[in-house]
């Protein structure tokens, strides 16, 4: 069974055979503007729930990504480090960051489930 969950930071996770994706939400893309440099994390490390991992540059101003959950990082987007407007493009699918392997996946379920996001995103408007 795979699910998708989301951080106050605006990241999706999306969990399927013990893999989290992570990525920025179609809200977070288009609150950055065009985006011109990712900076990724390196497969094999290691981070911290809530930690700063990435960076996305845009035309309107430099972000850096969080980890949603703990754990290690198993791959990053090649693709997207080539082209960032892919995380414009399809922020929630092609564009996404990194996969990562999580410490604990029972975090996973203290994480927003899309009406709980869609939710806190109408509030902060």
């Amino acid at each position: 069974m795979s699910e998708t969950r989301f951080t106050r930071d605006h990241e999706w996770v999306h969990l399927d055979g013990g893999i989290a994706t992570v990525g920025i939400t179609v809200h977070a893309q288009e609150a950055l503007g065009d985006l011109v440099f990712v900076e990724l994390p390196a497969a094999g490390r290691e981070v911290a729930a809530a930690e700063a991992c990435a960076v996305v540059e845009s035309v309107k101003a430099a972000s850096d990504v969080y980890a949603p959950l703990a754990g290690k990082v198993t791959e990053n987007n090649a693709a997207l480090a080539e082209n960032p407007a892919l995380a414009n493009q399809d922020a929630e699918g092609a564009g996404w960051f990194f996969r990562m392997v999580p410490a604990d996946p029972a975090a996973f379920a203290s994480l927003m489930d899309r009406a709980a996001y869609d939710a806190f995103v109408a509030e902060s408007a």
